[in-house]
């Protein structure tokens, strides 16, 4: 009976509103509800990773949103982003890359995740849990980005270098 009366008054405690950000609270006995867009669960064990935003960017730094703190990922590896119910990652120029059921990525283009799918970044690899139906998913899923559109452009503008003036007269 006593638990009943301080249960409403702790779950406000351990809410987001009170603490200004996210804090998800799980008990036995209740839920503060927090919207979580899936998980990443380390393969071989470990804590899963909650995905708690629509947009993630994956690094050792500490400003990422997922940190990862071993010397092989680097400062900003990856983003993780939802469009139309499916995550998607983008790796960021990173060092050791990603891999989507052991396939590497190339740098910069984005590629789909299904669910259940073996991510790795550098070498440390997660499955990605999520329903697609859940994050709002309906028909034919989308596609990952298409190689042509990359090549449109040439490698200095992609590398964010500006041509000399001399270059320009050639």
């Amino acid at each position: 009976m006593l638990e009943d009366f301080f249960r409403p008054i702790f779950s406000w405690f351990y809410s987001p509103s009170f603490w200004g950000g996210y804090f998800p609270l799980y008990s036995a006995n209740s839920f503060c509800a927090m919207t979580m867009y899936g998980e990443l669960v380390p393969v071989g064990g470990g804590d899963p990773i909650p995905l708690m935003k629509k947009r993630l960017r994956v690094g050792r730094r500490e400003g990422c949103d997922i940190v990862l703190n071993y010397g092989n990922v680097s400062g900003h590896h990856c983003l993780l982003e939802i469009e139309e119910g499916y995550w998607f990652v983008r790796d960021l120029r990173s060092r050791n890359g990603v891999k989507i059921n052991g396939k590497r990525i190339m740098v910069g283009v984005r590629r789909r995740l299904d669910p259940d799918v073996e991510l790795t970044i550098a070498k440390h690899k997660f499955d990605l849990r999520y329903n697609p139906t859940a994050l709002g998913a309906y028909g034919t899923p989308p596609q990952d980005e298409q190689l042509d559109d990359m090549f449109q452009e040439s490698l200095l503008d992609r590398a964010g270098l500006k041509r000399s003036d001399k270059d320009k007269k050639k």
